[in-house]
């Protein structure tokens, strides 16, 4: 999915430009990195949030055009009101095509109403981590990554060593081999033997 974002240079800053900004309709923001020097920018409320809302958006490249000239970038910060859904500020990194770059993509689950350890032996799906941080080229970046859960049995799981990961894409997890998501049974452990323990006390 391509997200292409229109922006104009800001040149008033500061705390009360920047009020006057949103109260425009307008977020204040940077974008930074690279060889050219950080500027600073102001984008559309409404546009914004409405992209913000989709999750591709947080792990792909985007092109924003300052004043018509296009630069290639990654969302890297957003500052949102307490308790309105209301953007206050946005921070944007360029990249190159030549540098690799690190980053958080989304886990996209599939096949859990099918794995055996659901569907046979009423399980419930544990989703212990919902993205990964990767390492890659711009032009390999994937949207997500996609588990399998479909052959799981209950009391089995997935860890990061057994992600098929995209082409020129590795993590960067210090632990290699945490666990990602696994199949548990429904009622079992502790909360079991309670609930046998209270039906032994009301027959005595």
């Amino acid at each position: 999915m391509k997200f292409e974002l229109n922006a104009q240079a800001r040149t008033l800053q500061g705390s009360g430009a920047s009020r006057r900004l949103r109260r425009a309709g307008k977020v204040p923001g940077i974008i930074y990195g690279g060889t050219a020097a950080p500027q600073a920018i102001e984008l559309d409320h409404n546009d914004l949030l409405l992209e913000m809302k989709k999750e591709a958006f947080h792990a792909s490249i985007l092109v924003i055009s300052v004043d018509g000239k296009k630069q290639q970038a990654l969302l890297r910060d957003t500052q949102m009101h307490a308790y309105k859904p209301k953007i206050l500020h946005v921070d944007f990194q360029r990249v190159s095509a030549t540098e690799a770059l690190h980053l958080m993509v989304p886990l996209h689950f599939i096949n859990e109403e099918t794995a055996p350890g659901v569907k046979l032996s009423g399980g419930r799906v544990n989703h212990v981590l919902t993205e990964v941080d990767v390492q890659c080229l711009p032009k390999d970046l994937p949207e997500f990554i996609e588990v399998d859960v479909g052959a799981l049995e209950v009391g089995e799981s997935i860890h990061l060593s057994d992600l098929k990961l995209p082409k020129g894409v590795k993590l960067t997890h210090e632990d290699d081999d945490a666990l990602v998501v696994g199949i548990v049974a429904k009622g079992g452990g502790e909360e079991g033997e309670e609930g046998e323990a209270a039906e032994g006390e009301a027959a005595a």
